[in-house]
């Protein structure tokens, strides 16, 4: 019995482990996709999909034959060693040597081309990093399109926008943290007139639509002359993101054990004191949990960038719309651009995901 319930194990193991890596499979792909059409130059991105770098056998043409004028091309002819019909050379005659024959056009162009299977891939024609030049600098940047034709245009100066959605996204995510914190520690351990209220309305903000508030907030924002300005993003990131920050982090300090708390208050700690000696320490997990939450949130957002800071300080996906809007043909500038956008919220995830299932799973058991 022991050794079937191994058995059982170990082909519950082999399924589930499957699955996971057929889904980071599907999941990682057109990440892949991205990342490396980001790198290929813009000819190439044109006339053959991604994965066309990849090691691969394909014809390559290796010359051409024109047949002189006294060739019949409408019989049988002989042409490096084989003899063929002008039907048979259009869909294509192999060679003993490798080589494939194929007629070129009509029967007026009397060409043939020679191609031969060869080894393609980066390995062959390396990648090129110009794209993500191009759309860092801002600089005039010029690439031949589809139809061959060289154009020049200006590009976009992804790089300040870069640099303006850490400004933003970094305040964004420390302050309604801080803040947070202070309120779920009130509301977990002080007693105070009207704290359950206070909380349930704290929650019941969580359903409320924040575009309901956009007008009101946009209208406070011009009397204080906030609008365009780095504080009144903060501000609203940060009371956009405050309810769910509270509940999160609430549910997490409520579960830590009380008589650590007891024991610190007979030493005679302050309620300060205790909530930055104890609870902070102890609250990691679930402060990283809603860091990643926020900062993800804060840096993808659009709509309220949109809205409140507007043209003057560009943030990436503003001048990611901006490059879709103005130059959404240049595939090679919106690959870069996107990876660009995708580099920082990655390494913020990967950074602090051992924190991420302890935080989500916080207070969920009570025991």
């Amino acid at each position: 019995m022991n050794s079937s319930y191994k058995g059982q194990q170990l082909r519950s193991s082999l399924v589930i482990n499957g699955v996971l890596i057929l889904i980071s499979f599907f999941w990682l792909l057109p990440t892949l996709g991205v990342f490396i059409t980001s790198l290929r130059n813009s000819q190439d991105i044109f006339t053959s999909g991604w994965w066309t770098v990849l090691p691969h056998k394909e014809q390559i043409q290796a010359g051409e034959i024109v047949l002189d004028a006294a060739i019949n091309v409408d019989e049988p002819m002989q042409i490096e060693g084989v003899t063929a019909t002008f039907e048979e050379l259009r869909q294509g005659v192999d060679l003993s040597d490798g080589r494939t024959l194929t007629w070129y056009g009509n029967k007026r162009t009397r060409t043939i081309l020679v191609s031969e299977e060869k080894w393609v891939g980066f390995f062959f024609k390396p990648l090129t990093l110009d794209n993500y030049k191009d759309v860092l600098t801002g600089k005039e940047i010029s690439f031949t399109d589809a139809s061959g034709n060289e154009i020049t245009r200006k590009g976009n100066s992804l790089g300040g926008a870069f640099l303006n959605s850490i400004a933003v996204a970094i305040p964004a995510t420390i302050i309604p943290i801080l803040i947070a914190a202070f309120a779920a520690f009130g509301f977990s351990w002080l007693n105070f007139p009207g704290r359950s209220v206070i909380f349930t309305m704290v929650v019941a903000i969580l359903v409320v639509p924040l575009q309901i508030s956009l007008v009101p907030i946009l209208q406070d924002y011009t009397k204080l002359n906030l609008n365009g300005t780095f504080l009144g993003i903060w501000l609203a990131h940060t009371g956009f993101g405050l309810p769910l920050a509270t509940y999160l982090l609430f549910n997490y300090m409520s579960t830590l054990p009380r008589d650590l708390l007891e024991a610190a208050y007979i030493d005679g700690a302050s309620n300060f004191t205790i909530f930055t000696k104890l609870i902070l320490p102890l609250s990691v997990p679930a402060l990283a949990s809603f860091a990643i939450f926020q900062f993800l949130w804060v840096w993808n957002d659009y709509l309220i960038a949109l809205v409140f800071l507007g043209d003057k300080s560009r943030v990436v996906t503003y001048a990611l719309a901006s490059i879709v809007g103005e130059k959404g043909q240049d595939w090679h500038l919106l690959t870069s651009g996107a990876f660009v956008s995708m580099l920082l919220p990655l390494a913020v995830f990967f950074a602090l995901q051992r924190f991420f299932v302890r935080g989500l799973l916080a207070g969920s058991v009570k025991g």
